[in-house]
């Protein structure tokens, strides 16, 4: 086994979401643990209960430090940050404690990779509203990454074999997407898509299509004006830079030609607009990644499923795809390409 395989943080997510079957089921792939050094930072405990509705036979290993653990087939080990009281927590029902602990999860991970005592973060699925009850001002996990390791310019990829989108806007009601839409926030993304296609994901010349705003990207201004006003400036001030940007396209029509190959990356105006193609495609594969950190972090691509968590039913699919994309990115990264 290699002993050079990078440390990857696994944050539980949700305790009482899938978050701690996914993994138990994750890790029973021997390859896993071929890649890279798994540490899950979570609650000992749920990981126990959630072996009975897995039938795991994966041994649980509490550690202290990246350092001290055993990294093998067969053992899980965990940074054990809660003790939540299996008599108070039920599967699918989220409360102020296992708020605060998903947030401890997240934030000592975070604090971990930027000391690089792990090498990247792989979060399993939060509950928004848990977060905040809990008294966290973020609205998930990306504005949490980005103001706890101060980074100012940041974006939301989601990336599978086929296709990889990633947003301008994010977590805003769709009639709030237009006023937040500039020049300059499209440009920054670009520049986002670029840098993370050639330096984690090995592209030498980045190919990048622009998504349009509204209907056949406006028609000439007959169904808005955003792409004249906004979006092609954005994309013209790109290409002077050097990039290979293309557009404004029609938004139904762009992510056939990218899941085609003609395209590297679709950046998008808004979350629904990248998300649905992107999730008809990879819907048990994709992952979440954030742009513009200076960490390594990579995520499932769905949520909590309260409605199975504890029935063992979960596919780990999307955090079997994240987890390698972590070890990839960290690999790539170590062999001085970043």
């Amino acid at each position: 086994m290699n002993n050079h395989r990078p440390v990857i943080g696994i944050t539980m997510g949700d305790p009482v979401g899938i978050g701690p079957e996914i993994i138990l089921k994750a890790l029973e792939s021997p390859l896993i643990h071929k890649i890279c050094k798994p540490l899950v930072i979570g609650d000992s405990g749920v990981l126990e209960l959630a072996k009975k509705s897995t039938s795991s036979a994966l041994k649980i290993k509490n550690i202290k430090t990246p350092v001290s653990g055993i990294y093998k087939y067969g053992q899980v080990n965990i940074l054990c940050l809660s003790k939540l009281n299996e008599d108070k927590i039920s599967w699918g029902e989220p409360t102020v404690q296992t708020g605060n602990a998903m947030i401890k999860y997240i934030t000592t991970a975070i604090d971990m990779a930027i000391s690089e005592s792990i090498s990247a973060i792989v979060t399993c699925p939060v509950n928004k509203a848990a977060m905040q009850k809990a008294g966290s001002k973020f609205s998930g996990h990306t504005e949490l990454l980005a103001e706890r390791t101060k980074t100012d310019s940041f974006a939301m990829m989601l990336a599978g074999r086929k296709l990889r989108v990633v947003l301008v806007t994010i977590h805003i009601p769709l009639k709030n997407v237009s006023a937040e839409l500039s020049k300059e926030r499209i440009v920054k993304t670009i520049q986002l898509t670029r840098h993370a296609l050639y330096y984690r994901f090995g592209f030498e010349k980045p190919r990048i299509a622009v998504a349009g705003l509204n209907p056949h990207a406006g028609e000439e201004k007959m169904f808005g004006d955003e792409e004249q006003r906004i979006i092609s400036p954005a994309i013209d001030s790109a290409r002077k830079k050097g990039f290979d940007v293309s557009g404004p396209f029609p938004p139904d029509t762009v992510f056939y030609h990218a899941a085609n190959g003609r395209y590297d990356a679709v950046v998008c105006m808004y979350h629904d607009q990248g998300l649905i193609p992107f999730k008809i495609l990879h819907f048990t594969d994709g992952v979440n990644t954030t742009l513009g950190l200076p960490i390594i972090r990579t995520s499932v691509d769905h949520g909590t499923a309260y409605d199975i968590a504890g029935t063992g039913k979960a596919d780990p699919g999307s955090l079997v795809a994240a987890i390698n994309m972590a070890a990839e990115h960290a690999a790539y990264k170590n062999s001085g390409n970043s």
